[in-house]
């Protein structure tokens, strides 16, 4: 059965059971709801919608003698009907607004500030998905020896706002040839980005076969292993690890504890990010919906930040299924709207 299809009074009691669960951390009893007068009926009226509610795979009880808790299909009808959010403080908002300054255009830091304010304010774990260099429109592109064989890529975004990278290379270039790719990128694709770059290099390599082949297939080169790394790396921000580790189990502890720790499963939960990378404001991920099984007992709540031209990535938090809800969603997205609005406001 459908949560569109349970009656008002089962999905009131279905919701007053996760609300009074998300508050106490603890198995709810039907008495304690007849005590809170949720619905004019008796404790064993409740506790037989209760038990109908565990059949249809809305709650489960954990020990006999127990009351219930709600499953992960019962937290997402209870995320999914209309919450009456918490309104940021007075004092809350000026924190919010005052923690996310651009330093001199450098994005990295303020997606950095933009994670650790989550997490101070949610008390979980708070990220940042940063935005892939290969996909954002550029002002301006430059090269640079730093080593053998390793380049150091400086992007200028169309905002203004710097971005670096370090790039392993196949070849050893030396500044006089990345000089050159640089002004023949900037002259060519300003105002779009890497990716297409290589894509128009790629297709058009066989024009140009004998004269400049080898110019070419160099400058090809830089954007393949610029582009391979990109792919490699996790482009995630995590702060407050001891937060979430904190309020788990310590079952569950080197499993979380694998999630810091393994740059494997970062990036997959990077990848899972990005699926939902374009959708409209705030997303919630309760449980296994998330498909990464080290956070199988957490939840997430993230939205997506950029200006009006691009998406660059999202915000958000991760946490246990029992988080304040209706903190949360409003604290996620008011964090990814200051975010993009500094973004665009970023001063030339």
């Amino acid at each position: 059965m459908k949560s569109t299809e349970l009656r008002e009074k089962d999905r009131t009691v279905l919701s007053a059971a996760v609300e009074a669960y998300l508050k106490a951390g603890r198995p709810i009893s039907s008495g304690l709801l007849a005590q809170k007068r949720i619905v004019a009926d008796s404790p064993a009226t409740i506790r037989g919608i209760m038990a109908k509610l565990e059949e249809q795979g809305y709650l489960s009880q954990p020990h006999a003698s127990a009351g219930r808790v709600p499953t992960d299909k019962g937290l997402r009808f209870y995320v999914n009907c209309p919450l009456d959010a918490e309104p940021l403080t007075f004092d809350r908002i000026g924190a919010l607004g005052a923690g996310l300054k651009i330093r001199k255009g450098d994005l990295n830091s303020l997606l950095t500030e933009a994670s650790r304010l989550l997490s101070d304010q949610s008390d979980s774990l708070g990220f940042v998905l940063t935005p892939r260099m290969s996909r954002i429109h550029f002002h301006h592109v430059r090269f640079i020896r730093i080593a053998e064989a390793k380049v150091m890529l400086i992007l200028v975004t169309s905002l203004n706002l710097v971005m670096t990278e370090i790039v392993e290379t196949e070849i050893d270039f030396d500044q006089s040839e990345l000089d050159r790719g640089s002004h023949y990128i900037n002259a060519h694709f300003r105002g779009r980005n890497l990716q297409a770059a290589r894509e128009y290099l790629r297709s058009e390599l066989p024009a140009f076969k004998f004269k400049f082949e080898h110019a070419f297939n160099n400058l090809m080169t830089l954007l393949k292993d610029s582009l391979s790394q990109e792919e490699r790396d996790s482009p995630i921000i995590l702060q407050g690890a001891a937060r979430l580790i904190g309020k788990f189990d310590a079952i569950d502890l080197d499993k979380l504890r694998s999630l810091f720790q393994n740059l494997e499963e970062k990036t997959n939960l990077a990848k899972l990010l990005s699926d939902f990378i374009s959708l409209d404001r705030v997303k919630v991920l309760i449980g296994s919906e998330a498909n990464v099984p080290l956070i199988s007992d957490c939840a997430l709540v993230l939205s997506h930040y950029g200006d009006e031209r691009q998406v660059f990535g999202s915000v958000g938090i991760i946490g246990p299924k029992r988080l304040p809800y209706k903190k949360i969603i409003p604290l996620v997205d008011d964090v990814a709207k200051k975010l993009s609005r500094t973004i665009r406001q970023n001063p030339a």
